[in-house]
């Protein structure tokens, strides 16, 4: 296997820890350790409690039963624990596909969920979300992709960057097709629970079909990236079974730490989506505002999902854009380039955070000096 280079991971590596203002963040306002502890009666002593040694490979049961608690058809045997998603998506992709065989994923994507498929020596069919339907893929076009013959089909909804979400009669209707083809789905649903005010949550693809595999974390909607905890949930135990077995060629098992904050998260997760949520709310409309109010240098769909949104220039090239608003203002952008050449007018912004007010205002003095066209300099 010979991956590529990640671009997005490697621009992040280059510029979040230098960058004045991040305003492309996909995750969610954090807690502390303190604060989070306080969510909980008793948890800040039974912190002091955890053993240091290794953990359950499959993860620590209480966490395996928390997780299961947030679907309606998923027992703690249908849980297999990750370091992060990232981890969960690797073991998926090499646990599901074998050379010559055929991915159909939802573009543009995060790296991973196309090229680590292809490092396999797999062919993968995109599924375009088109900017003039609001980032909607093309139903029409799936049952095609599907009979190519696909092994699996990758969807990500909350979609990042766009912030698409289809209905959940459309997601059932995506998941269902899939499985009258024999193709396994792998749902990256490590946006759920940050849907727009009025927006239906989607059914886990887990809980529609026995063989899809759905990937959870919380990192995104739950704010907590620092514990590096993620999960998968599928009730065809004999696929996370092969997945369990990859996993043991990398993580092994989880931090017992880790585990244990993960399942005081949980304990606490109306409280901390609801912080986050009323945060979300407020940004959202924000957001819209600054967008909707530059409509003669921007493209902009209204994220109906997630904590990103993916505006186009009407002008120029978002890599150019971007590079000049972080040497003005110190405000970081994420250039679409990233994502393929077809997404070059486009930039991630994030919405997540609690500075993201202030750094919208940043945003917005640049763009008073922004001149469209050729070159695009700020004057």
């Amino acid at each position: 296997m010979q991956l590529p280079p990640f671009r997005l991971e490697r621009y992040f590596a280059r510029h979040e820890f230098t960058a004045p203002h991040l305003l492309c963040a996909s995750d969610g306002q954090s807690l502390s350790v303190g604060e989070l502890l306080a969510l909980v009666p008793g948890a800040a002593e039974g912190l002091g409690h955890v053993h240091l040694g290794y953990t359950d490979s499959k993860g620590a049961s209480a966490l395996r039963q928390a997780i299961a608690s947030l679907y309606t058809t998923i027992e703690p045997e249908d849980v297999l624990v990750h370091v992060g998603a990232e981890e969960a998506i690797f073991t998926f992709m090499t646990a599901a596909l074998a050379p010559g065989d055929t991915l159909v994923v939802t573009t543009p994507c995060y790296q991973s969920l196309s090229d680590v498929a292809r490092s396999v020596g797999c062919r993968v069919s995109p599924w375009g979300c088109d900017p003039a339907w609001g980032f909607a893929p093309d139903m029409a076009e799936l049952p095609a992709l599907l009979s190519g013959p696909a092994k699996a089909l990758t969807v990500n909804f909350p979609h990042n960057p766009t912030g698409y979400l289809p209905t959940p009669e459309t997601f059932a209707a995506m998941v269902g097709l899939a499985a009258e083809q024999g193709v396994r789905v792998f749902s990256d649903e490590v946006y759920r629970f940050s849907e727009a005010e009025g927006v239906a949550t989607l059914p886990a693809a887990c809980d529609l079909d026995p063989r899809a595999v759905s990937l959870g974390v919380l990192s995104k909607s739950f704010g907590l990236p620092g514990l590096r905890v993620g999960w998968v949930c599928c009730r065809d135990r004999e696929f996370l079974a092969r997945m369990a077995s990859v996993k043991d060629y990398l993580s092994i098992c989880g931090s017992a730490p880790s585990e244990y904050l993960a399942v005081c998260a949980l304990t606490a997760r109306e409280a901390i989506l609801d912080r986050l949520n009323r945060l979300l709310a407020q940004n959202r409309r924000l957001l819209s505002d600054f967008f909707l109010a530059r409509s003669d240098l921007f493209h902009f769909a209204a994220p109906r999902g997630g904590l990103t949104a993916f505006p186009g220039l009407r002008h120029g090239t978002a890599d150019d854009f971007c590079q000049a608003l972080l040497a003005a203002a110190g405000v970081l952008l994420l250039p679409g380039s990233l994502y393929g050449e077809t997404w070059a007018k486009h930039f991630r912004i994030g919405f997540g955070r609690a500075d993201f007010a202030e750094n919208l205002e940043r945003l917005a003095v640049f763009c008073q000096n922004w001149l469209p066209g050729p070159g695009n300099q700020s004057a």
